[in-house]
C-alpha cells in the first residue's frame, strides 16, 4: 500500500512513517499543506494521512478540500488532537473518511487504514470494469486501452460495458439486442453487427492485442485469453 502521510509533528511523523515502512507499505510524506497538495496531485495513493492543524494558510482542512475538488477519491484517514465533535464533524464534511484523536495506538491507526482500503477497493470494484488492458469507469464514464484514451457513443459504451460484464463468455446477437438495444424481436438488420465492428475500431488497435472476438455461428467474446 502507497501511503501519503500530511503531517508537521516531526515525532509523529516519524512514528506513523516508520511504522508504516515496518508493516510492509511505502510512506511519502510532507510537514505542510502546500507539500501536501503538491503530493498528493502527482499520486495515485491508496490512502492519505492528514493532520488537522498544519502551518501556514493551508491546513489540513483545506488541503481535502483541495483533493476532493480535484475528483480524487482516495481514502483519507484525519488525524488531530482537536477531539471537539463539531471539529470531527467538519473534518468528515470536507471530504475525510476517518476521523482519529492524538495520542492514538499504532495499532488502532493501521487498522483503520486497512479499512479505508478494504472499502475502497470493493467501492471501485462496483464502478470500474477491466478486461486485459482495457478498463471502463463506471461514474466518470471513462474508457481508456493502457494509456490510450477509447472515445465512444452512448450506444457504444453501452455495449461495451454489457461485452465486459461477460467477458469471457460467448454473447449471442439475441442477448445484445434484448439488453443494449431492448428489442424483444430480431429486426431482421445487422444492426448489432455495424456496431461491433465500429466499437471494436476503437478499442482493437492494429499494434494492440485483439479483446473482442467473433465467434462464428455463435456471436462475440470479449476477452484478454487465447
Amino acid at each position: 500500500m502507497k501511503v501519503l502521510l500530511v503531517e508537521d509533528n516531526e515525532r509523529v511523523a516519524r512514528f506513523v512513517a516508520r511504522g508504516l515502512r515496518e508493516s510492509g507499505h511505502v510512506v511519502d510524506h510532507a510537514d505542510n499543506g502546500r507539500d501536501g497538495m503538491s503530493l498528493a496531485a502527482q499520486g495515485p495513493y491508496d490512502t492519505i494521512i492528514m493532520d488537522r492543524m498544519l502551518p501556514g494558510q493551508i491546513d489540513g482542512i483545506a488541503v481535502i478540500e483541495a483533493i476532493r475538488k480535484s475528483g480524487s477519491q482516495t481514502p483519507i484517514l484525519i488525524l488531530s488532537a482537536m477531539s471537539d465533535v463539531d471539529e470531527r464533524i467538519r473534518g468528515l464534511r470536507a471530504g475525510g473518511d476517518d476521523y482519529l484523536t492524538k495520542p492514538f495506538a499504532f495499532g488502532e491507526l493501521l487498522a483503520r487504514l486497512d479499512a479505508l482500503t478494504r472499502r475502497a477497493r470493493a467501492a471501485s470494484a462496483a464502478t470500474c470494469l477491466k478486461v486485459g488492458d482495457l478498463q471502463m469507469d463506471l461514474l466518470s464514464r471513462k474508457v481508456t486501452r493502457g494509456e490510450r484514451a477509447v472515445a465512444l457513443l452512448p450506444r457504444e459504451f453501452k455495449l461495451l460495458e454489457y461485452l465486459m460484464r461477460h467477458a469471457d463468455q460467448v454473447v449471442t446477437r439475441t442477448m445484445l439486442l434484448e439488453n443494449v438495444w431492448e428489442y424483444r424481436f430480431d429486426p431482421q438488420t445487422n444492426l448489432v453487427d455495424v456496431h461491433i465492428s465500429k466499437l471494436r475500431q476503437k478499442i482493437d488497435l492494429e499494434s494492440e492485442r485483439p479483446l473482442l472476438r467473433t465467434v462464428r455461428n455463435a456471436g462475440y467474446r470479449m476477452s484478454a485469453g487465447d
